[in-house]
């Protein structure tokens, strides 16, 4: 049985940090591109972050790039995103997504708050 586990959400105040990370289990982690979403507000599709191919090449979308890091560690199943400078409009809940053929695999859903 395949699991993402997410940790790292929370409040931050405008141009601080926050790392996340996901922890996959039950799956070879190693061969698997690997992706960080969110969705603001609740209902809205969620959009791609980031993402970190197999080989470890590298993809975010135009609102982080500069300012958000993926990456990803195989000996510890594990996938990161590093934000840095954030923005109120960083604030959304935050998805691990692991893809394979006929569907995706999502993490429980991490709260980032960037608020003063």
């Amino acid at each position: 049985q395949v699991q993402l586990v997410e940790s790292g959400g929370g409040l931050v105040q405008p141009g601080g940090s926050l790392r996340l990370s996901c922890e996959a289990s039950g799956i070879a982690f190693s061969f698997y591109n690997m992706g960080w979403y969110r969705q603001a507000p609740p209902g809205k599709q969620r959009e791609l972050v980031a993402s970190i191919t197999l080989g470890g090449s590298r993809n975010y979308a135009d609102s982080v790039k500069g300012r958000f890091t993926i990456s990803r560690d195989n000996a510890k199943n594990t996938v990161y995103l590093q934000m840095n400078s954030l923005k109120p409009e960083d604030t959304a809940v935050y998805y691990c997504n692991l893809r394979v053929i006929g569907g995706d695999y999502w993490g429980q859903g991490t709260q980032i708050t960037v608020s003063s």
